[in-house]
């Protein structure tokens, strides 16, 4: 395993590793010690998160839950305030006359309180009946 950079009070989410996507937990971390690889935590998991290698005949397989940090340098929310209330956060549309005139470049951005629910298109990200967009990319995001 390669060491993370991860830091004390970024923001990581912990995938469910049984059939309830409901299991999947965010966290806060309190500290990283690279030297064992060890994540501490500031607040216990609610859920149990398989992780082993199970062994069948001369194969295995790893099952781990899938850890990913949230936390971007770039943090673009809604309203902290009523956004999450209301299920109705901020969000970005690209629109073109469906060539490449519109260029998006959305790198490394952390989304919170982002998106509306129960509104067609307004996703935290969309590029809205565009086409082909060659020139643009959506990379290494953080939508929460």
């Amino acid at each position: 395993m390669e060491p993370v950079d991860w830091v004390a009070g970024e923001h990581i989410a912990i995938a469910s590793t049984s059939f309830e996507a409901r299991e999947a937990e965010e966290r806060v971390i309190a500290s990283v010690d690279d030297t064992r690889m060890i994540i501490t935590l500031t607040e216990p998991l609610d859920y149990k998160h398989y992780s082993g290698v199970p062994e069948f005949g001369d194969e295995s397989i790893e099952m781990r839950a899938e850890v990913g940090l949230l936390t971007r340098n770039v943090k673009y929310q809604g309203d902290p305030e009523t956004s999450a209330a209301n299920q109705y956060g901020a969000h970005i549309m690209l629109h073109s006359v469906g060539d490449d005139s519109v260029v998006g470049r959305i790198e490394y951005v952390e989304f919170y309180n982002c998106g509306q629910a129960f509104k067609l298109g307004r996703y935290p990200i969309h590029f809205h009946m565009i086409g082909n967009i060659h020139k643009s990319q959506v990379v290494g995001n953080a939508i929460h």
